[in-house]
């Protein structure tokens, strides 16, 4: 059965101009790196227009690029063996990205009863809820801060797709995330 969590609309298409980015499992293992490098990748293709405006140019870099680093890193975590894609297209208005990898079933059930928490009332009253909950307990983790923090901070939509997949107790994870992109000084 294949359930959503999140806004249903961000999930529908990415729209043109789509580019795409394999991360293959391989001898040299995906590891925190390879996220980090493939954000800032990713920030630099879309963030190249707004050059004329150095302003611009950094607010979108680093909002492009914090926003796929942390979709990338919870993929790279949490994900079983195989690879993970990177799909990402910007309009006048807004960036998309969409990444996609398989996660455990066990791990699929914890990260969707997160969501079920952090998917209803306002961003920012659950974010402060989190961090005082994480000062009060240092060894909490899958806390949900980052994807808090970009729904509260950087205005994020977010939706998540898990499907089953042929392989037992596998989830093929769909996480989708739209931010707005202001062209208005191009």
């Amino acid at each position: 059965m294949t359930t959503l969590f999140g806004t249903a609309d961000v999930a529908i298409g990415m729209g043109g101009g789509l580019s795409r980015v394999r991360l293959f499992d391989g001898p040299l293992e995906l590891s925190w790196h390879h996220c980090a490098t493939t954000s800032d990748f990713i920030a630099d293709l879309f963030a190249v227009r707004f050059q004329a405006s150095r302003n611009d140019y950094k607010e979108v870099r680093h909002s492009i690029g914090y926003l796929v680093n942390e979709l990338i890193e919870n993929a790279v975590k949490f994900r079983a063996p195989g690879e993970i894609m990177v799909e990402a297209s910007m309009d006048a208005e807004t960036f998309k990205v969409k990444v996609s990898n398989v996660v455990e079933g066990d791990v699929a059930s914890g990260f969707q009863g997160l969501l079920s928490e952090i998917t209803v009332g306002d961003p920012g009253d659950l974010l402060i809820q989190r961090i005082e909950a994480n000062a009060a307990d240092p060894e909490m983790t899958g806390s949900g801060l980052g994807l808090l923090t970009l729904m509260s901070d950087y205005g994020a939509r977010l939706a998540w797709i898990f499907s089953p997949t042929d392989e037992n107790d596998r989830i093929c994870l769909e996480t989708y995330a739209s931010i707005p992109i202001s062209q208005t000084h191009n």
